[in-house]
């Protein structure tokens, strides 16, 4: 596992970015294979998204062969509601970027399957080849994607019920109203994101720090699920200095030499 610590949330943000733009580019050099990429919502990428979006726009890169999957949506909720996550992609991302349209995947909460929707939404994975990137974020308590906390390690996507703790932490979308965030969603699982080639987790301010503390130097364990990213080959977590604060002073500091020595 990486750790990227940067000083604030913007620059950690732009750092993700650049890379996830870079990666696109390495891949467009030596092959014509799509760059499949997984995606997350929430407050937490927004500024990624609008870098990419001035990369886009600046020609520095292109998601004209980039195929896109998100990581979850809510289930029942209309697409056009202004808090599904079909709505948020498009206004922080997809309205603005080269991406064809036949090339986006979202979940759909409103199917009248939602196992079949899940099922055939990871064999659509599958079929595109696997992801080359997944850019998640983490929960206050660990979760990635809606897998909360005692999600198997092993999961695939679901329907899942979320946790009163998630919906409350969510109402500041919905007028405050916990009850208002709807009860079930469709997500992808620890091991869907896991089967990605890469797995970049954003994780910015003192709320995420204790998530961080149990998944970097905590046992891997289904209590946090971000804590599966201690399996992977290629896992990093990009963070700010107020998200990694509850880390040992001896794990901060070998994170920032390893980054060090890699720049040289």
């Amino acid at each position: 596992m990486k750790v990227i610590i940067r000083d604030n949330a913007k620059q950690g943000s732009l750092w993700a970015a650049h890379y996830i733009a870079s990666k696109i580019n390495e891949k467009a050099k030596v092959s014509d294979k799509p760059f499949v990429l997984g995606l997350c919502t929430g407050s937490t990428p927004i500024d990624t998204y609008a870098e990419l979006i001035r990369m886009v726009k600046a020609g520095e890169v292109s998601f004209k062969n980039v195929i896109s999957f998100n990581m979850d949506e809510y289930v029942g909720l209309p697409v056009d509601h202004p808090e599904s996550y079909h709505s948020f992609m498009h206004r922080y991302l997809f309205d603005h970027i080269d991406e064809p349209a036949g090339n986006i995947h979202i979940l759909d909460g409103n199917a009248p399957d939602t196992e079949a929707e899940c099922a055939a939404y990871e064999q659509a994975i599958v079929d595109a080849g696997g992801f080359d990137l997944f850019l998640g974020g983490v929960g206050e308590d660990g979760h990635i994607a809606f897998n909360e906390p005692f999600s198997s390690l092993s999961s695939r996507t679901r329907v899942v019920t979320l946790t009163q703790d998630t919906r409350e932490v969510n109402a500041r979308f919905f007028d405050g109203d916990p009850e208002a965030v709807p009860a079930q969603a469709l997500t992808v699982g620890v091991a869907t994101v896991l089967s990605s080639k890469e797995v970049v987790i954003l994780a910015f301010g003192s709320k995420k720090a204790r998530a961080l503390k149990d998944a970097i130097e905590g046992p891997m364990s289904h209590y946090c699920t971000l804590s599966g990213l201690q399996n992977h080959p290629a896992g990093t977590i990009v963070c700010d200095e107020a998200s990694i604060g509850e880390v040992k002073v001896n794990s901060y500091r070998y994170f920032k030499a390893v980054e060090a020595a890699e720049n040289r």
